[in-house]
């Protein structure tokens, strides 16, 4: 057999030793440059400060090693057939089926001819394996080593992102899909956002030299060296597995965050995949279904996807009704489905509180209605400059929320969702004369409002916090730094703190009996948790299910957003993912009534359905 090592670490130490050992100039060499006083020619030079520049890794938030560069292993197989599958199974101790599929995964098509070997990559023992390997076992394998960025972790794949430098042979494979899909794969995550920190920079020295080699000054500021980074995540690597586990190979998203600090707990893109897919060189096969899939897995939903919230939408509409004066926590309204369907059977919502519990249509119908339709003394006579000037205003309050704009998260893209604006509908309608009846949708958040789910989990720390939030971050600490400064700049809503806490009773009674997740109560083990569920309306297919809660719900540590497309009723499928979140984050574990329901979960997760 013929086997090459490529020993590309001990290479890159060795010329790295030679580096360190002196500092060399760079080979551009500047125009003479000549001292005005005595007219002697000096020459620009340019000093490299020679040393070993290491790339910072990514660890959570437990200090848990995510993303590091080490050595990897990879086996070269022979371009030219017959392989012998069965004697390399042998070698490298996997059976046939293994074999063929690990084959299969590095082909970019079933039955594909490379027009480059298959490359294969190996742990430790098994190149150990192929090391110890005679040449009458398989013949024309090469065995190869060198330093990549190694995932320890099959979690959060839209977070940690990949190395543009390593991700070349993805960005060929998308070219070849359509165009306009590729350029919304293009999502390097933290890798990609924080690449600069993380690589870390060479210093320069920048004298002026005369022709015995004397130095006289410097021509340019003088660089320091600066090693590169880690990062410190604010994720929790297990809360992200458990997390992805529940959301699988359904289509939509689930953000959990720390409602105190804007730090994200988890980050789930569904359906889920493994992050080394992107950047392995063996996984050609893999990315191609990823690339070709109906349920687009490689779009970064959470930060990309803005879709219209349903009835969570209901607490913004509430609460900037109560600021405007339009309801009181104690208006009631009738359940009058001449207005709209109202799908739950109730109880008169006799207030608020009440109309949050069941998630009434009418009821937030006529609560928009009484903001839309209020006409003020100064424009008693023209009720539509009235109608504008209220949307404009309710536009105003919405907006302070931090929707229909970027949040500004650390991710290369987000997208900022969509609010309507007066001048919006009068080009729509084609009218300025246009009313409440032909935007009614907007109660019950629909129509054309649109938000994304960082905007969703954002919407449940508002309320969490009575009014105020920091900017949601994935990133906790650069090095022995916190996060960038704008992470820690508290901003502040356009609503009273008082008109939230009128919503906390509504959201507590959605999770009690006879309210619309009463089944996915977490009262058995002493959490309080305060939600509104959301079943959006979809023309084109099942309904979408949303769920916005947080727990405890007088002293909040984590608000979660959970939206399943095509899911059904938020109730039963989007509340029950996020509870089940809050019940790990906030216990470590679930209790034995609901394991049931878990397993549940979790097999038509990895279904998809």
């Amino acid at each position: 057999m013929r086997t090459a090592f490529i020993r590309w670490g001990k290479v890159l130490l060795a010329s790295l030793a030679a580096l360190a050992a002196c500092s060399s100039p760079d080979q551009n060499t500047h125009t003479p440059a000549q001292d005005p006083a005595t007219g002697e020619v000096y020459t620009q030079r340019r000093v490299v400060i020679a040393d070993s520049l290491i790339r910072g890794r990514i660890l959570d938030r437990n200090d848990s090693v995510l993303v590091d560069t080490r050595l990897q292993f990879v086996l070269r197989l022979p371009r030219r057939p017959p392989l012998d599958t069965l004697a390399l199974g042998q070698l490298l101790g996997w059976d046939s089926t293994t074999v063929r599929r690990r084959i299969a995964e590095a082909l970019p098509y079933p039955g594909a001819r490379p027009q480059t070997p298959v490359q294969l990559r190996l742990t430790a023992a098994e190149a150990k394996r192929v090391r110890r390997d005679s040449s009458t076992t398989v013949s024309g394998l090469t065995l190869l080593e060198r330093h990549q960025r190694t995932y320890t972790t099959t979690a959060g794949a839209p977070v940690l992102g990949y190395l543009s430098a390593e991700a070349q042979a993805f960005y060929r494979q998308a070219q070849r899909y359509r165009r306009g899909r590729f350029y919304r794969l293009r999502n390097g995550g933290v890798e990609a956002y924080y690449n600069g920190l993380l690589k870390g920079r060479h210093g320069y020295l920048h004298p002026l030299v005369d022709a015995k080699g004397q130095q006289h000054g410097t021509w340019a500021p003088d660089t320091t060296f600066q090693q590169g980074q880690d990062l410190h995540l604010t994720l929790d690597v297990k809360l992200q597995a458990y997390a992805e586990k529940l959301m699988g190979n359904r289509k939509g998203y689930l953000v959990a965050l720390d409602p105190r600090t804007g730090e994200i707990l988890a980050y789930v893109s569904a359906p889920v995949y493994d992050p080394a897919t992107i950047t392995a060189p063996d996984q050609a096969g893999v990315r191609a279904e990823l690339l070709e899939h109906e349920n687009m897995p490689l779009l970064n939903r959470p930060a990309m996807l803005a879709n219209p919230p349903g009835s969570v939408f209901k607490l913004v509409n509430a609460a900037v009704a109560l600021q405007m004066s339009a309801i009181t926590p104690a208006t009631a309204f009738r359940c009058d489905q001449s207005l709209v369907s109202c799908v739950h059977h109730h109880k008169p919502a006799n207030s608020l509180t009440a109309g949050l519990k069941y998630s009434c249509n009418p009821y937030f119908y006529q609560v928009m209605q009484n903001l839309i339709d209020c006409v003020p003394d100064s424009l008693v006579q023209d009720n539509v400059a009235a109608r504008h000037a209220n949307l404009a205003q309710w536009r105003r309050y919405v907006r302070s929320f931090g929707l229909d704009s970027v949040l500004g998260v650390d991710l290369p893209r987000e997208a900022p969702g969509f609010l309507p604006t007066p001048a919006y509908y009068d080009k729509a309608r084609r009218t300025r004369g246009w009313t409440y009846r032909s935007i009614y949708s907007l109660s019950i958040g629909q129509g054309e409002i649109n938000m994304t789910g960082l905007q969703m989990a954002n919407m449940a720390a508002i309320i969490a916090n009575r009014g105020w939030y920091y900017r949601p971050h994935l990133v906790r600490s650069v090095g022995e730094n916190g996060p960038l400064p704008r992470f820690r700049q508290k901003h502040h809503t356009l609503i009273d703190s008082a008109h939230f806490a009128a919503l906390v009773p509504g959201m507590v009674a959605v999770m009690q009996k006879g309210g619309t997740a009463d089944a996915s109560s977490l009262a058995d083990v002493g959490i309080t948790v305060a939600g509104k569920t959301g079943t959006v309306q979809n023309d084109e297919g099942d309904d979408h299910a949303a769920f916005v809660g947080f727990a405890p719900a007088d002293n909040p540590k984590i608000a979660v957003a959970v939206y399943l497309e095509n899911g059904g009723f938020g109730a039963t499928a989007a509340a029950p993912c996020a509870v089940m979140v809050m019940e790990k984050y906030l216990r470590g574990y679930i209790a034995p009534k609901r394991k049931r329901w878990e397993k549940r979960i979790q097999s038509r997760a990895r279904h998809g359905y």
